[in-house]
């Protein structure tokens, strides 16, 4: 037995509680008729001619519908007879590699076929201008050699910053359309500039570039599209503010504030930027995001498969196992840290070779000794909010709140022989 056995086997686990968290869900019924009437509407018809190359640009992760979205907007502009192409709008992502871009879209159901039309992937850019402090604003060759271009994204808080417009359209304006370089040049002075950055950049790249309008959407907190939205160019800045607070509004969360212990099951690129979206779990790796959750500690057990290695954001936790830490490739997570210049998410957790060991030393170190009164939670990830477990001392609270549904009775934490946690967090 090791030294950490020693410290860590006698350790008990409050028991847990299967519980349901209850959201809004105020979905649109059918996205595709939403989008196809949003982009009829006379504000952005009018925009398209026939005959004209319209590059469209798409690339972030986890939006709902994604491929749906592609195609329809790319159908509705073929219909009013311009010829559009998909150009992947993701800053340094893939790797910062033309084809590694084009392997995101593609994981991201996003291909040739499943929108109808080419895609052109490359990382070259043209400079359009700079900032009053010097950055350069970069945009997507590929884009600027088109007669229009359109942008489709969602809205939602930005996972390092806060400000009027955070993750949207704006940003996949500035960062996702400026590649790599520009990506690199509107995180150069940190995101205590960002909140301006983005818009700055972006107001350049409106004046000097072909966009026509973008389409954004907003989710509830069951991932399910709530609204969708075609926006003239010169309406972008501000509409998105209107829906950002929208977002905003319908953001999930833990109905549990504070925390002793939060477990989470896995992390990734699909679930947040960070991994972990620090507005779920108030872990921030910058003092520039606005986030209300307290957590005395953290255990990550496991990187998806679909990071394909990014880890991105795991020194956010204070714990993580060894499948986890075997997983990490340093090459792209580095290359995300070093586009960001915030290195603090690279760090790398108090390793423990197993799921039971991750957990057992939360418990042992989160401040509180008696096991009845552990606050704690367990999640899949911090995306799927709805379905979770909760400990014992959690259950007064939990029966008390009408948006919490308790499912069942409190059982034991459940690991194989090796240590691993058998079965995941509730899942519906």
């Amino acid at each position: 037995m090791s030294i950490i056995d020693d410290l860590l086997s006698n350790v008990r686990l409050p028991r847990m509680v299967r519980a349901r968290q209850i959201f809004p869900d105020d979905a649109l019924r059918d996205v595709e008729a939403s989008l196809r009437e949003a982009m009829r509407a006379p504000a952005i018809a009018a925009r398209i001619r026939p005959g004209m190359r319209i590059a469209v640009g798409v690339g972030s992760r986890g939006l709902a519908q994604l491929p749906l979205l592609a195609r329809v907007v790319v159908d509705e502009l073929r219909r009013a007879g311009a010829q559009p192409f998909i150009v992947p709008a993701m800053g340094s992502h893939g790797g910062a590699t033309a084809q590694g871009q084009l392997g995101m879209l593609e994981a991201l159901g996003v291909t040739e076929a499943s929108a109808g039309c080419p895609i052109l992937s490359s990382m070259d850019t043209v400079q359009l201008g700079k900032l009053g402090n010097g950055l350069p604003v970069l945009m997507d060759r590929n884009a600027m050699e088109a007669d229009g271009i359109v942008v489709v994204n969602r809205v939602k808080p930005h996972t390092s910053f806060s400000g009027p417009n955070e993750s949207g359209l704006v940003k996949m304006i500035t960062i996702g359309l400026g590649k790599q370089q520009g990506a690199e040049s509107c995180h150069a002075l940190g995101f205590g500039e960002m909140a301006k950055n983005i818009v700055d950049m972006a107001r350049v790249k409106l004046a000097k570039s072909p966009i026509l309008f973008g389409v954004a959407t907003v989710e509830n907190a069951y991932e399910h599209i709530a609204r969708v939205a075609a926006v003239p160019a010169e309406d972008i800045i501000d509409e998105e503010q209107k829906l950002l607070r929208e977002a905003k509004s319908l953001m999930p969360s833990i109905l549990f504030n504070p925390l002793d212990v939060l477990v989470v099951d896995e992390m990734g690129k699909e679930f947040s930027g960070t991994g972990t979206d620090p507005h779920i779990t108030g872990r921030t790796s910058t003092p520039f995001v606005q986030a209300q959750q307290r957590i005395a500690r953290m255990v990550i057990l496991d990187l998806s498969e679909r990071s394909h290695g990014n880890a991105t954001g795991v020194g956010l936790a204070d714990i993580c196992t060894r499948r986890l830490f075997e997983k990490i490739d340093l090459q792209p997570t580095y290359a995300n840290h070093i586009t960001s210049t915030v290195l603090a998410h690279a760090k790398i957790p108090m390793i423990m070779e197993s799921d039971l060991r991750a957990v057992q030393l939360a418990v042992k170190t989160c401040g509180v000794a008696d096991l009845q009164r552990v606050r704690m939670v367990h999640l899949p990830n911090t995306l799927h909010l709805e379905h979770i477990e909760i400990s014992e001392g959690l259950l007064q609270e939990a029966r008390s709140n009408p948006r919490i549904e308790v499912l069942g009775e409190p059982r034991a934490w459940s690991f194989d022989v090796r240590g691993r946690l058998e079965g995941r967090a509730v899942s519906a």
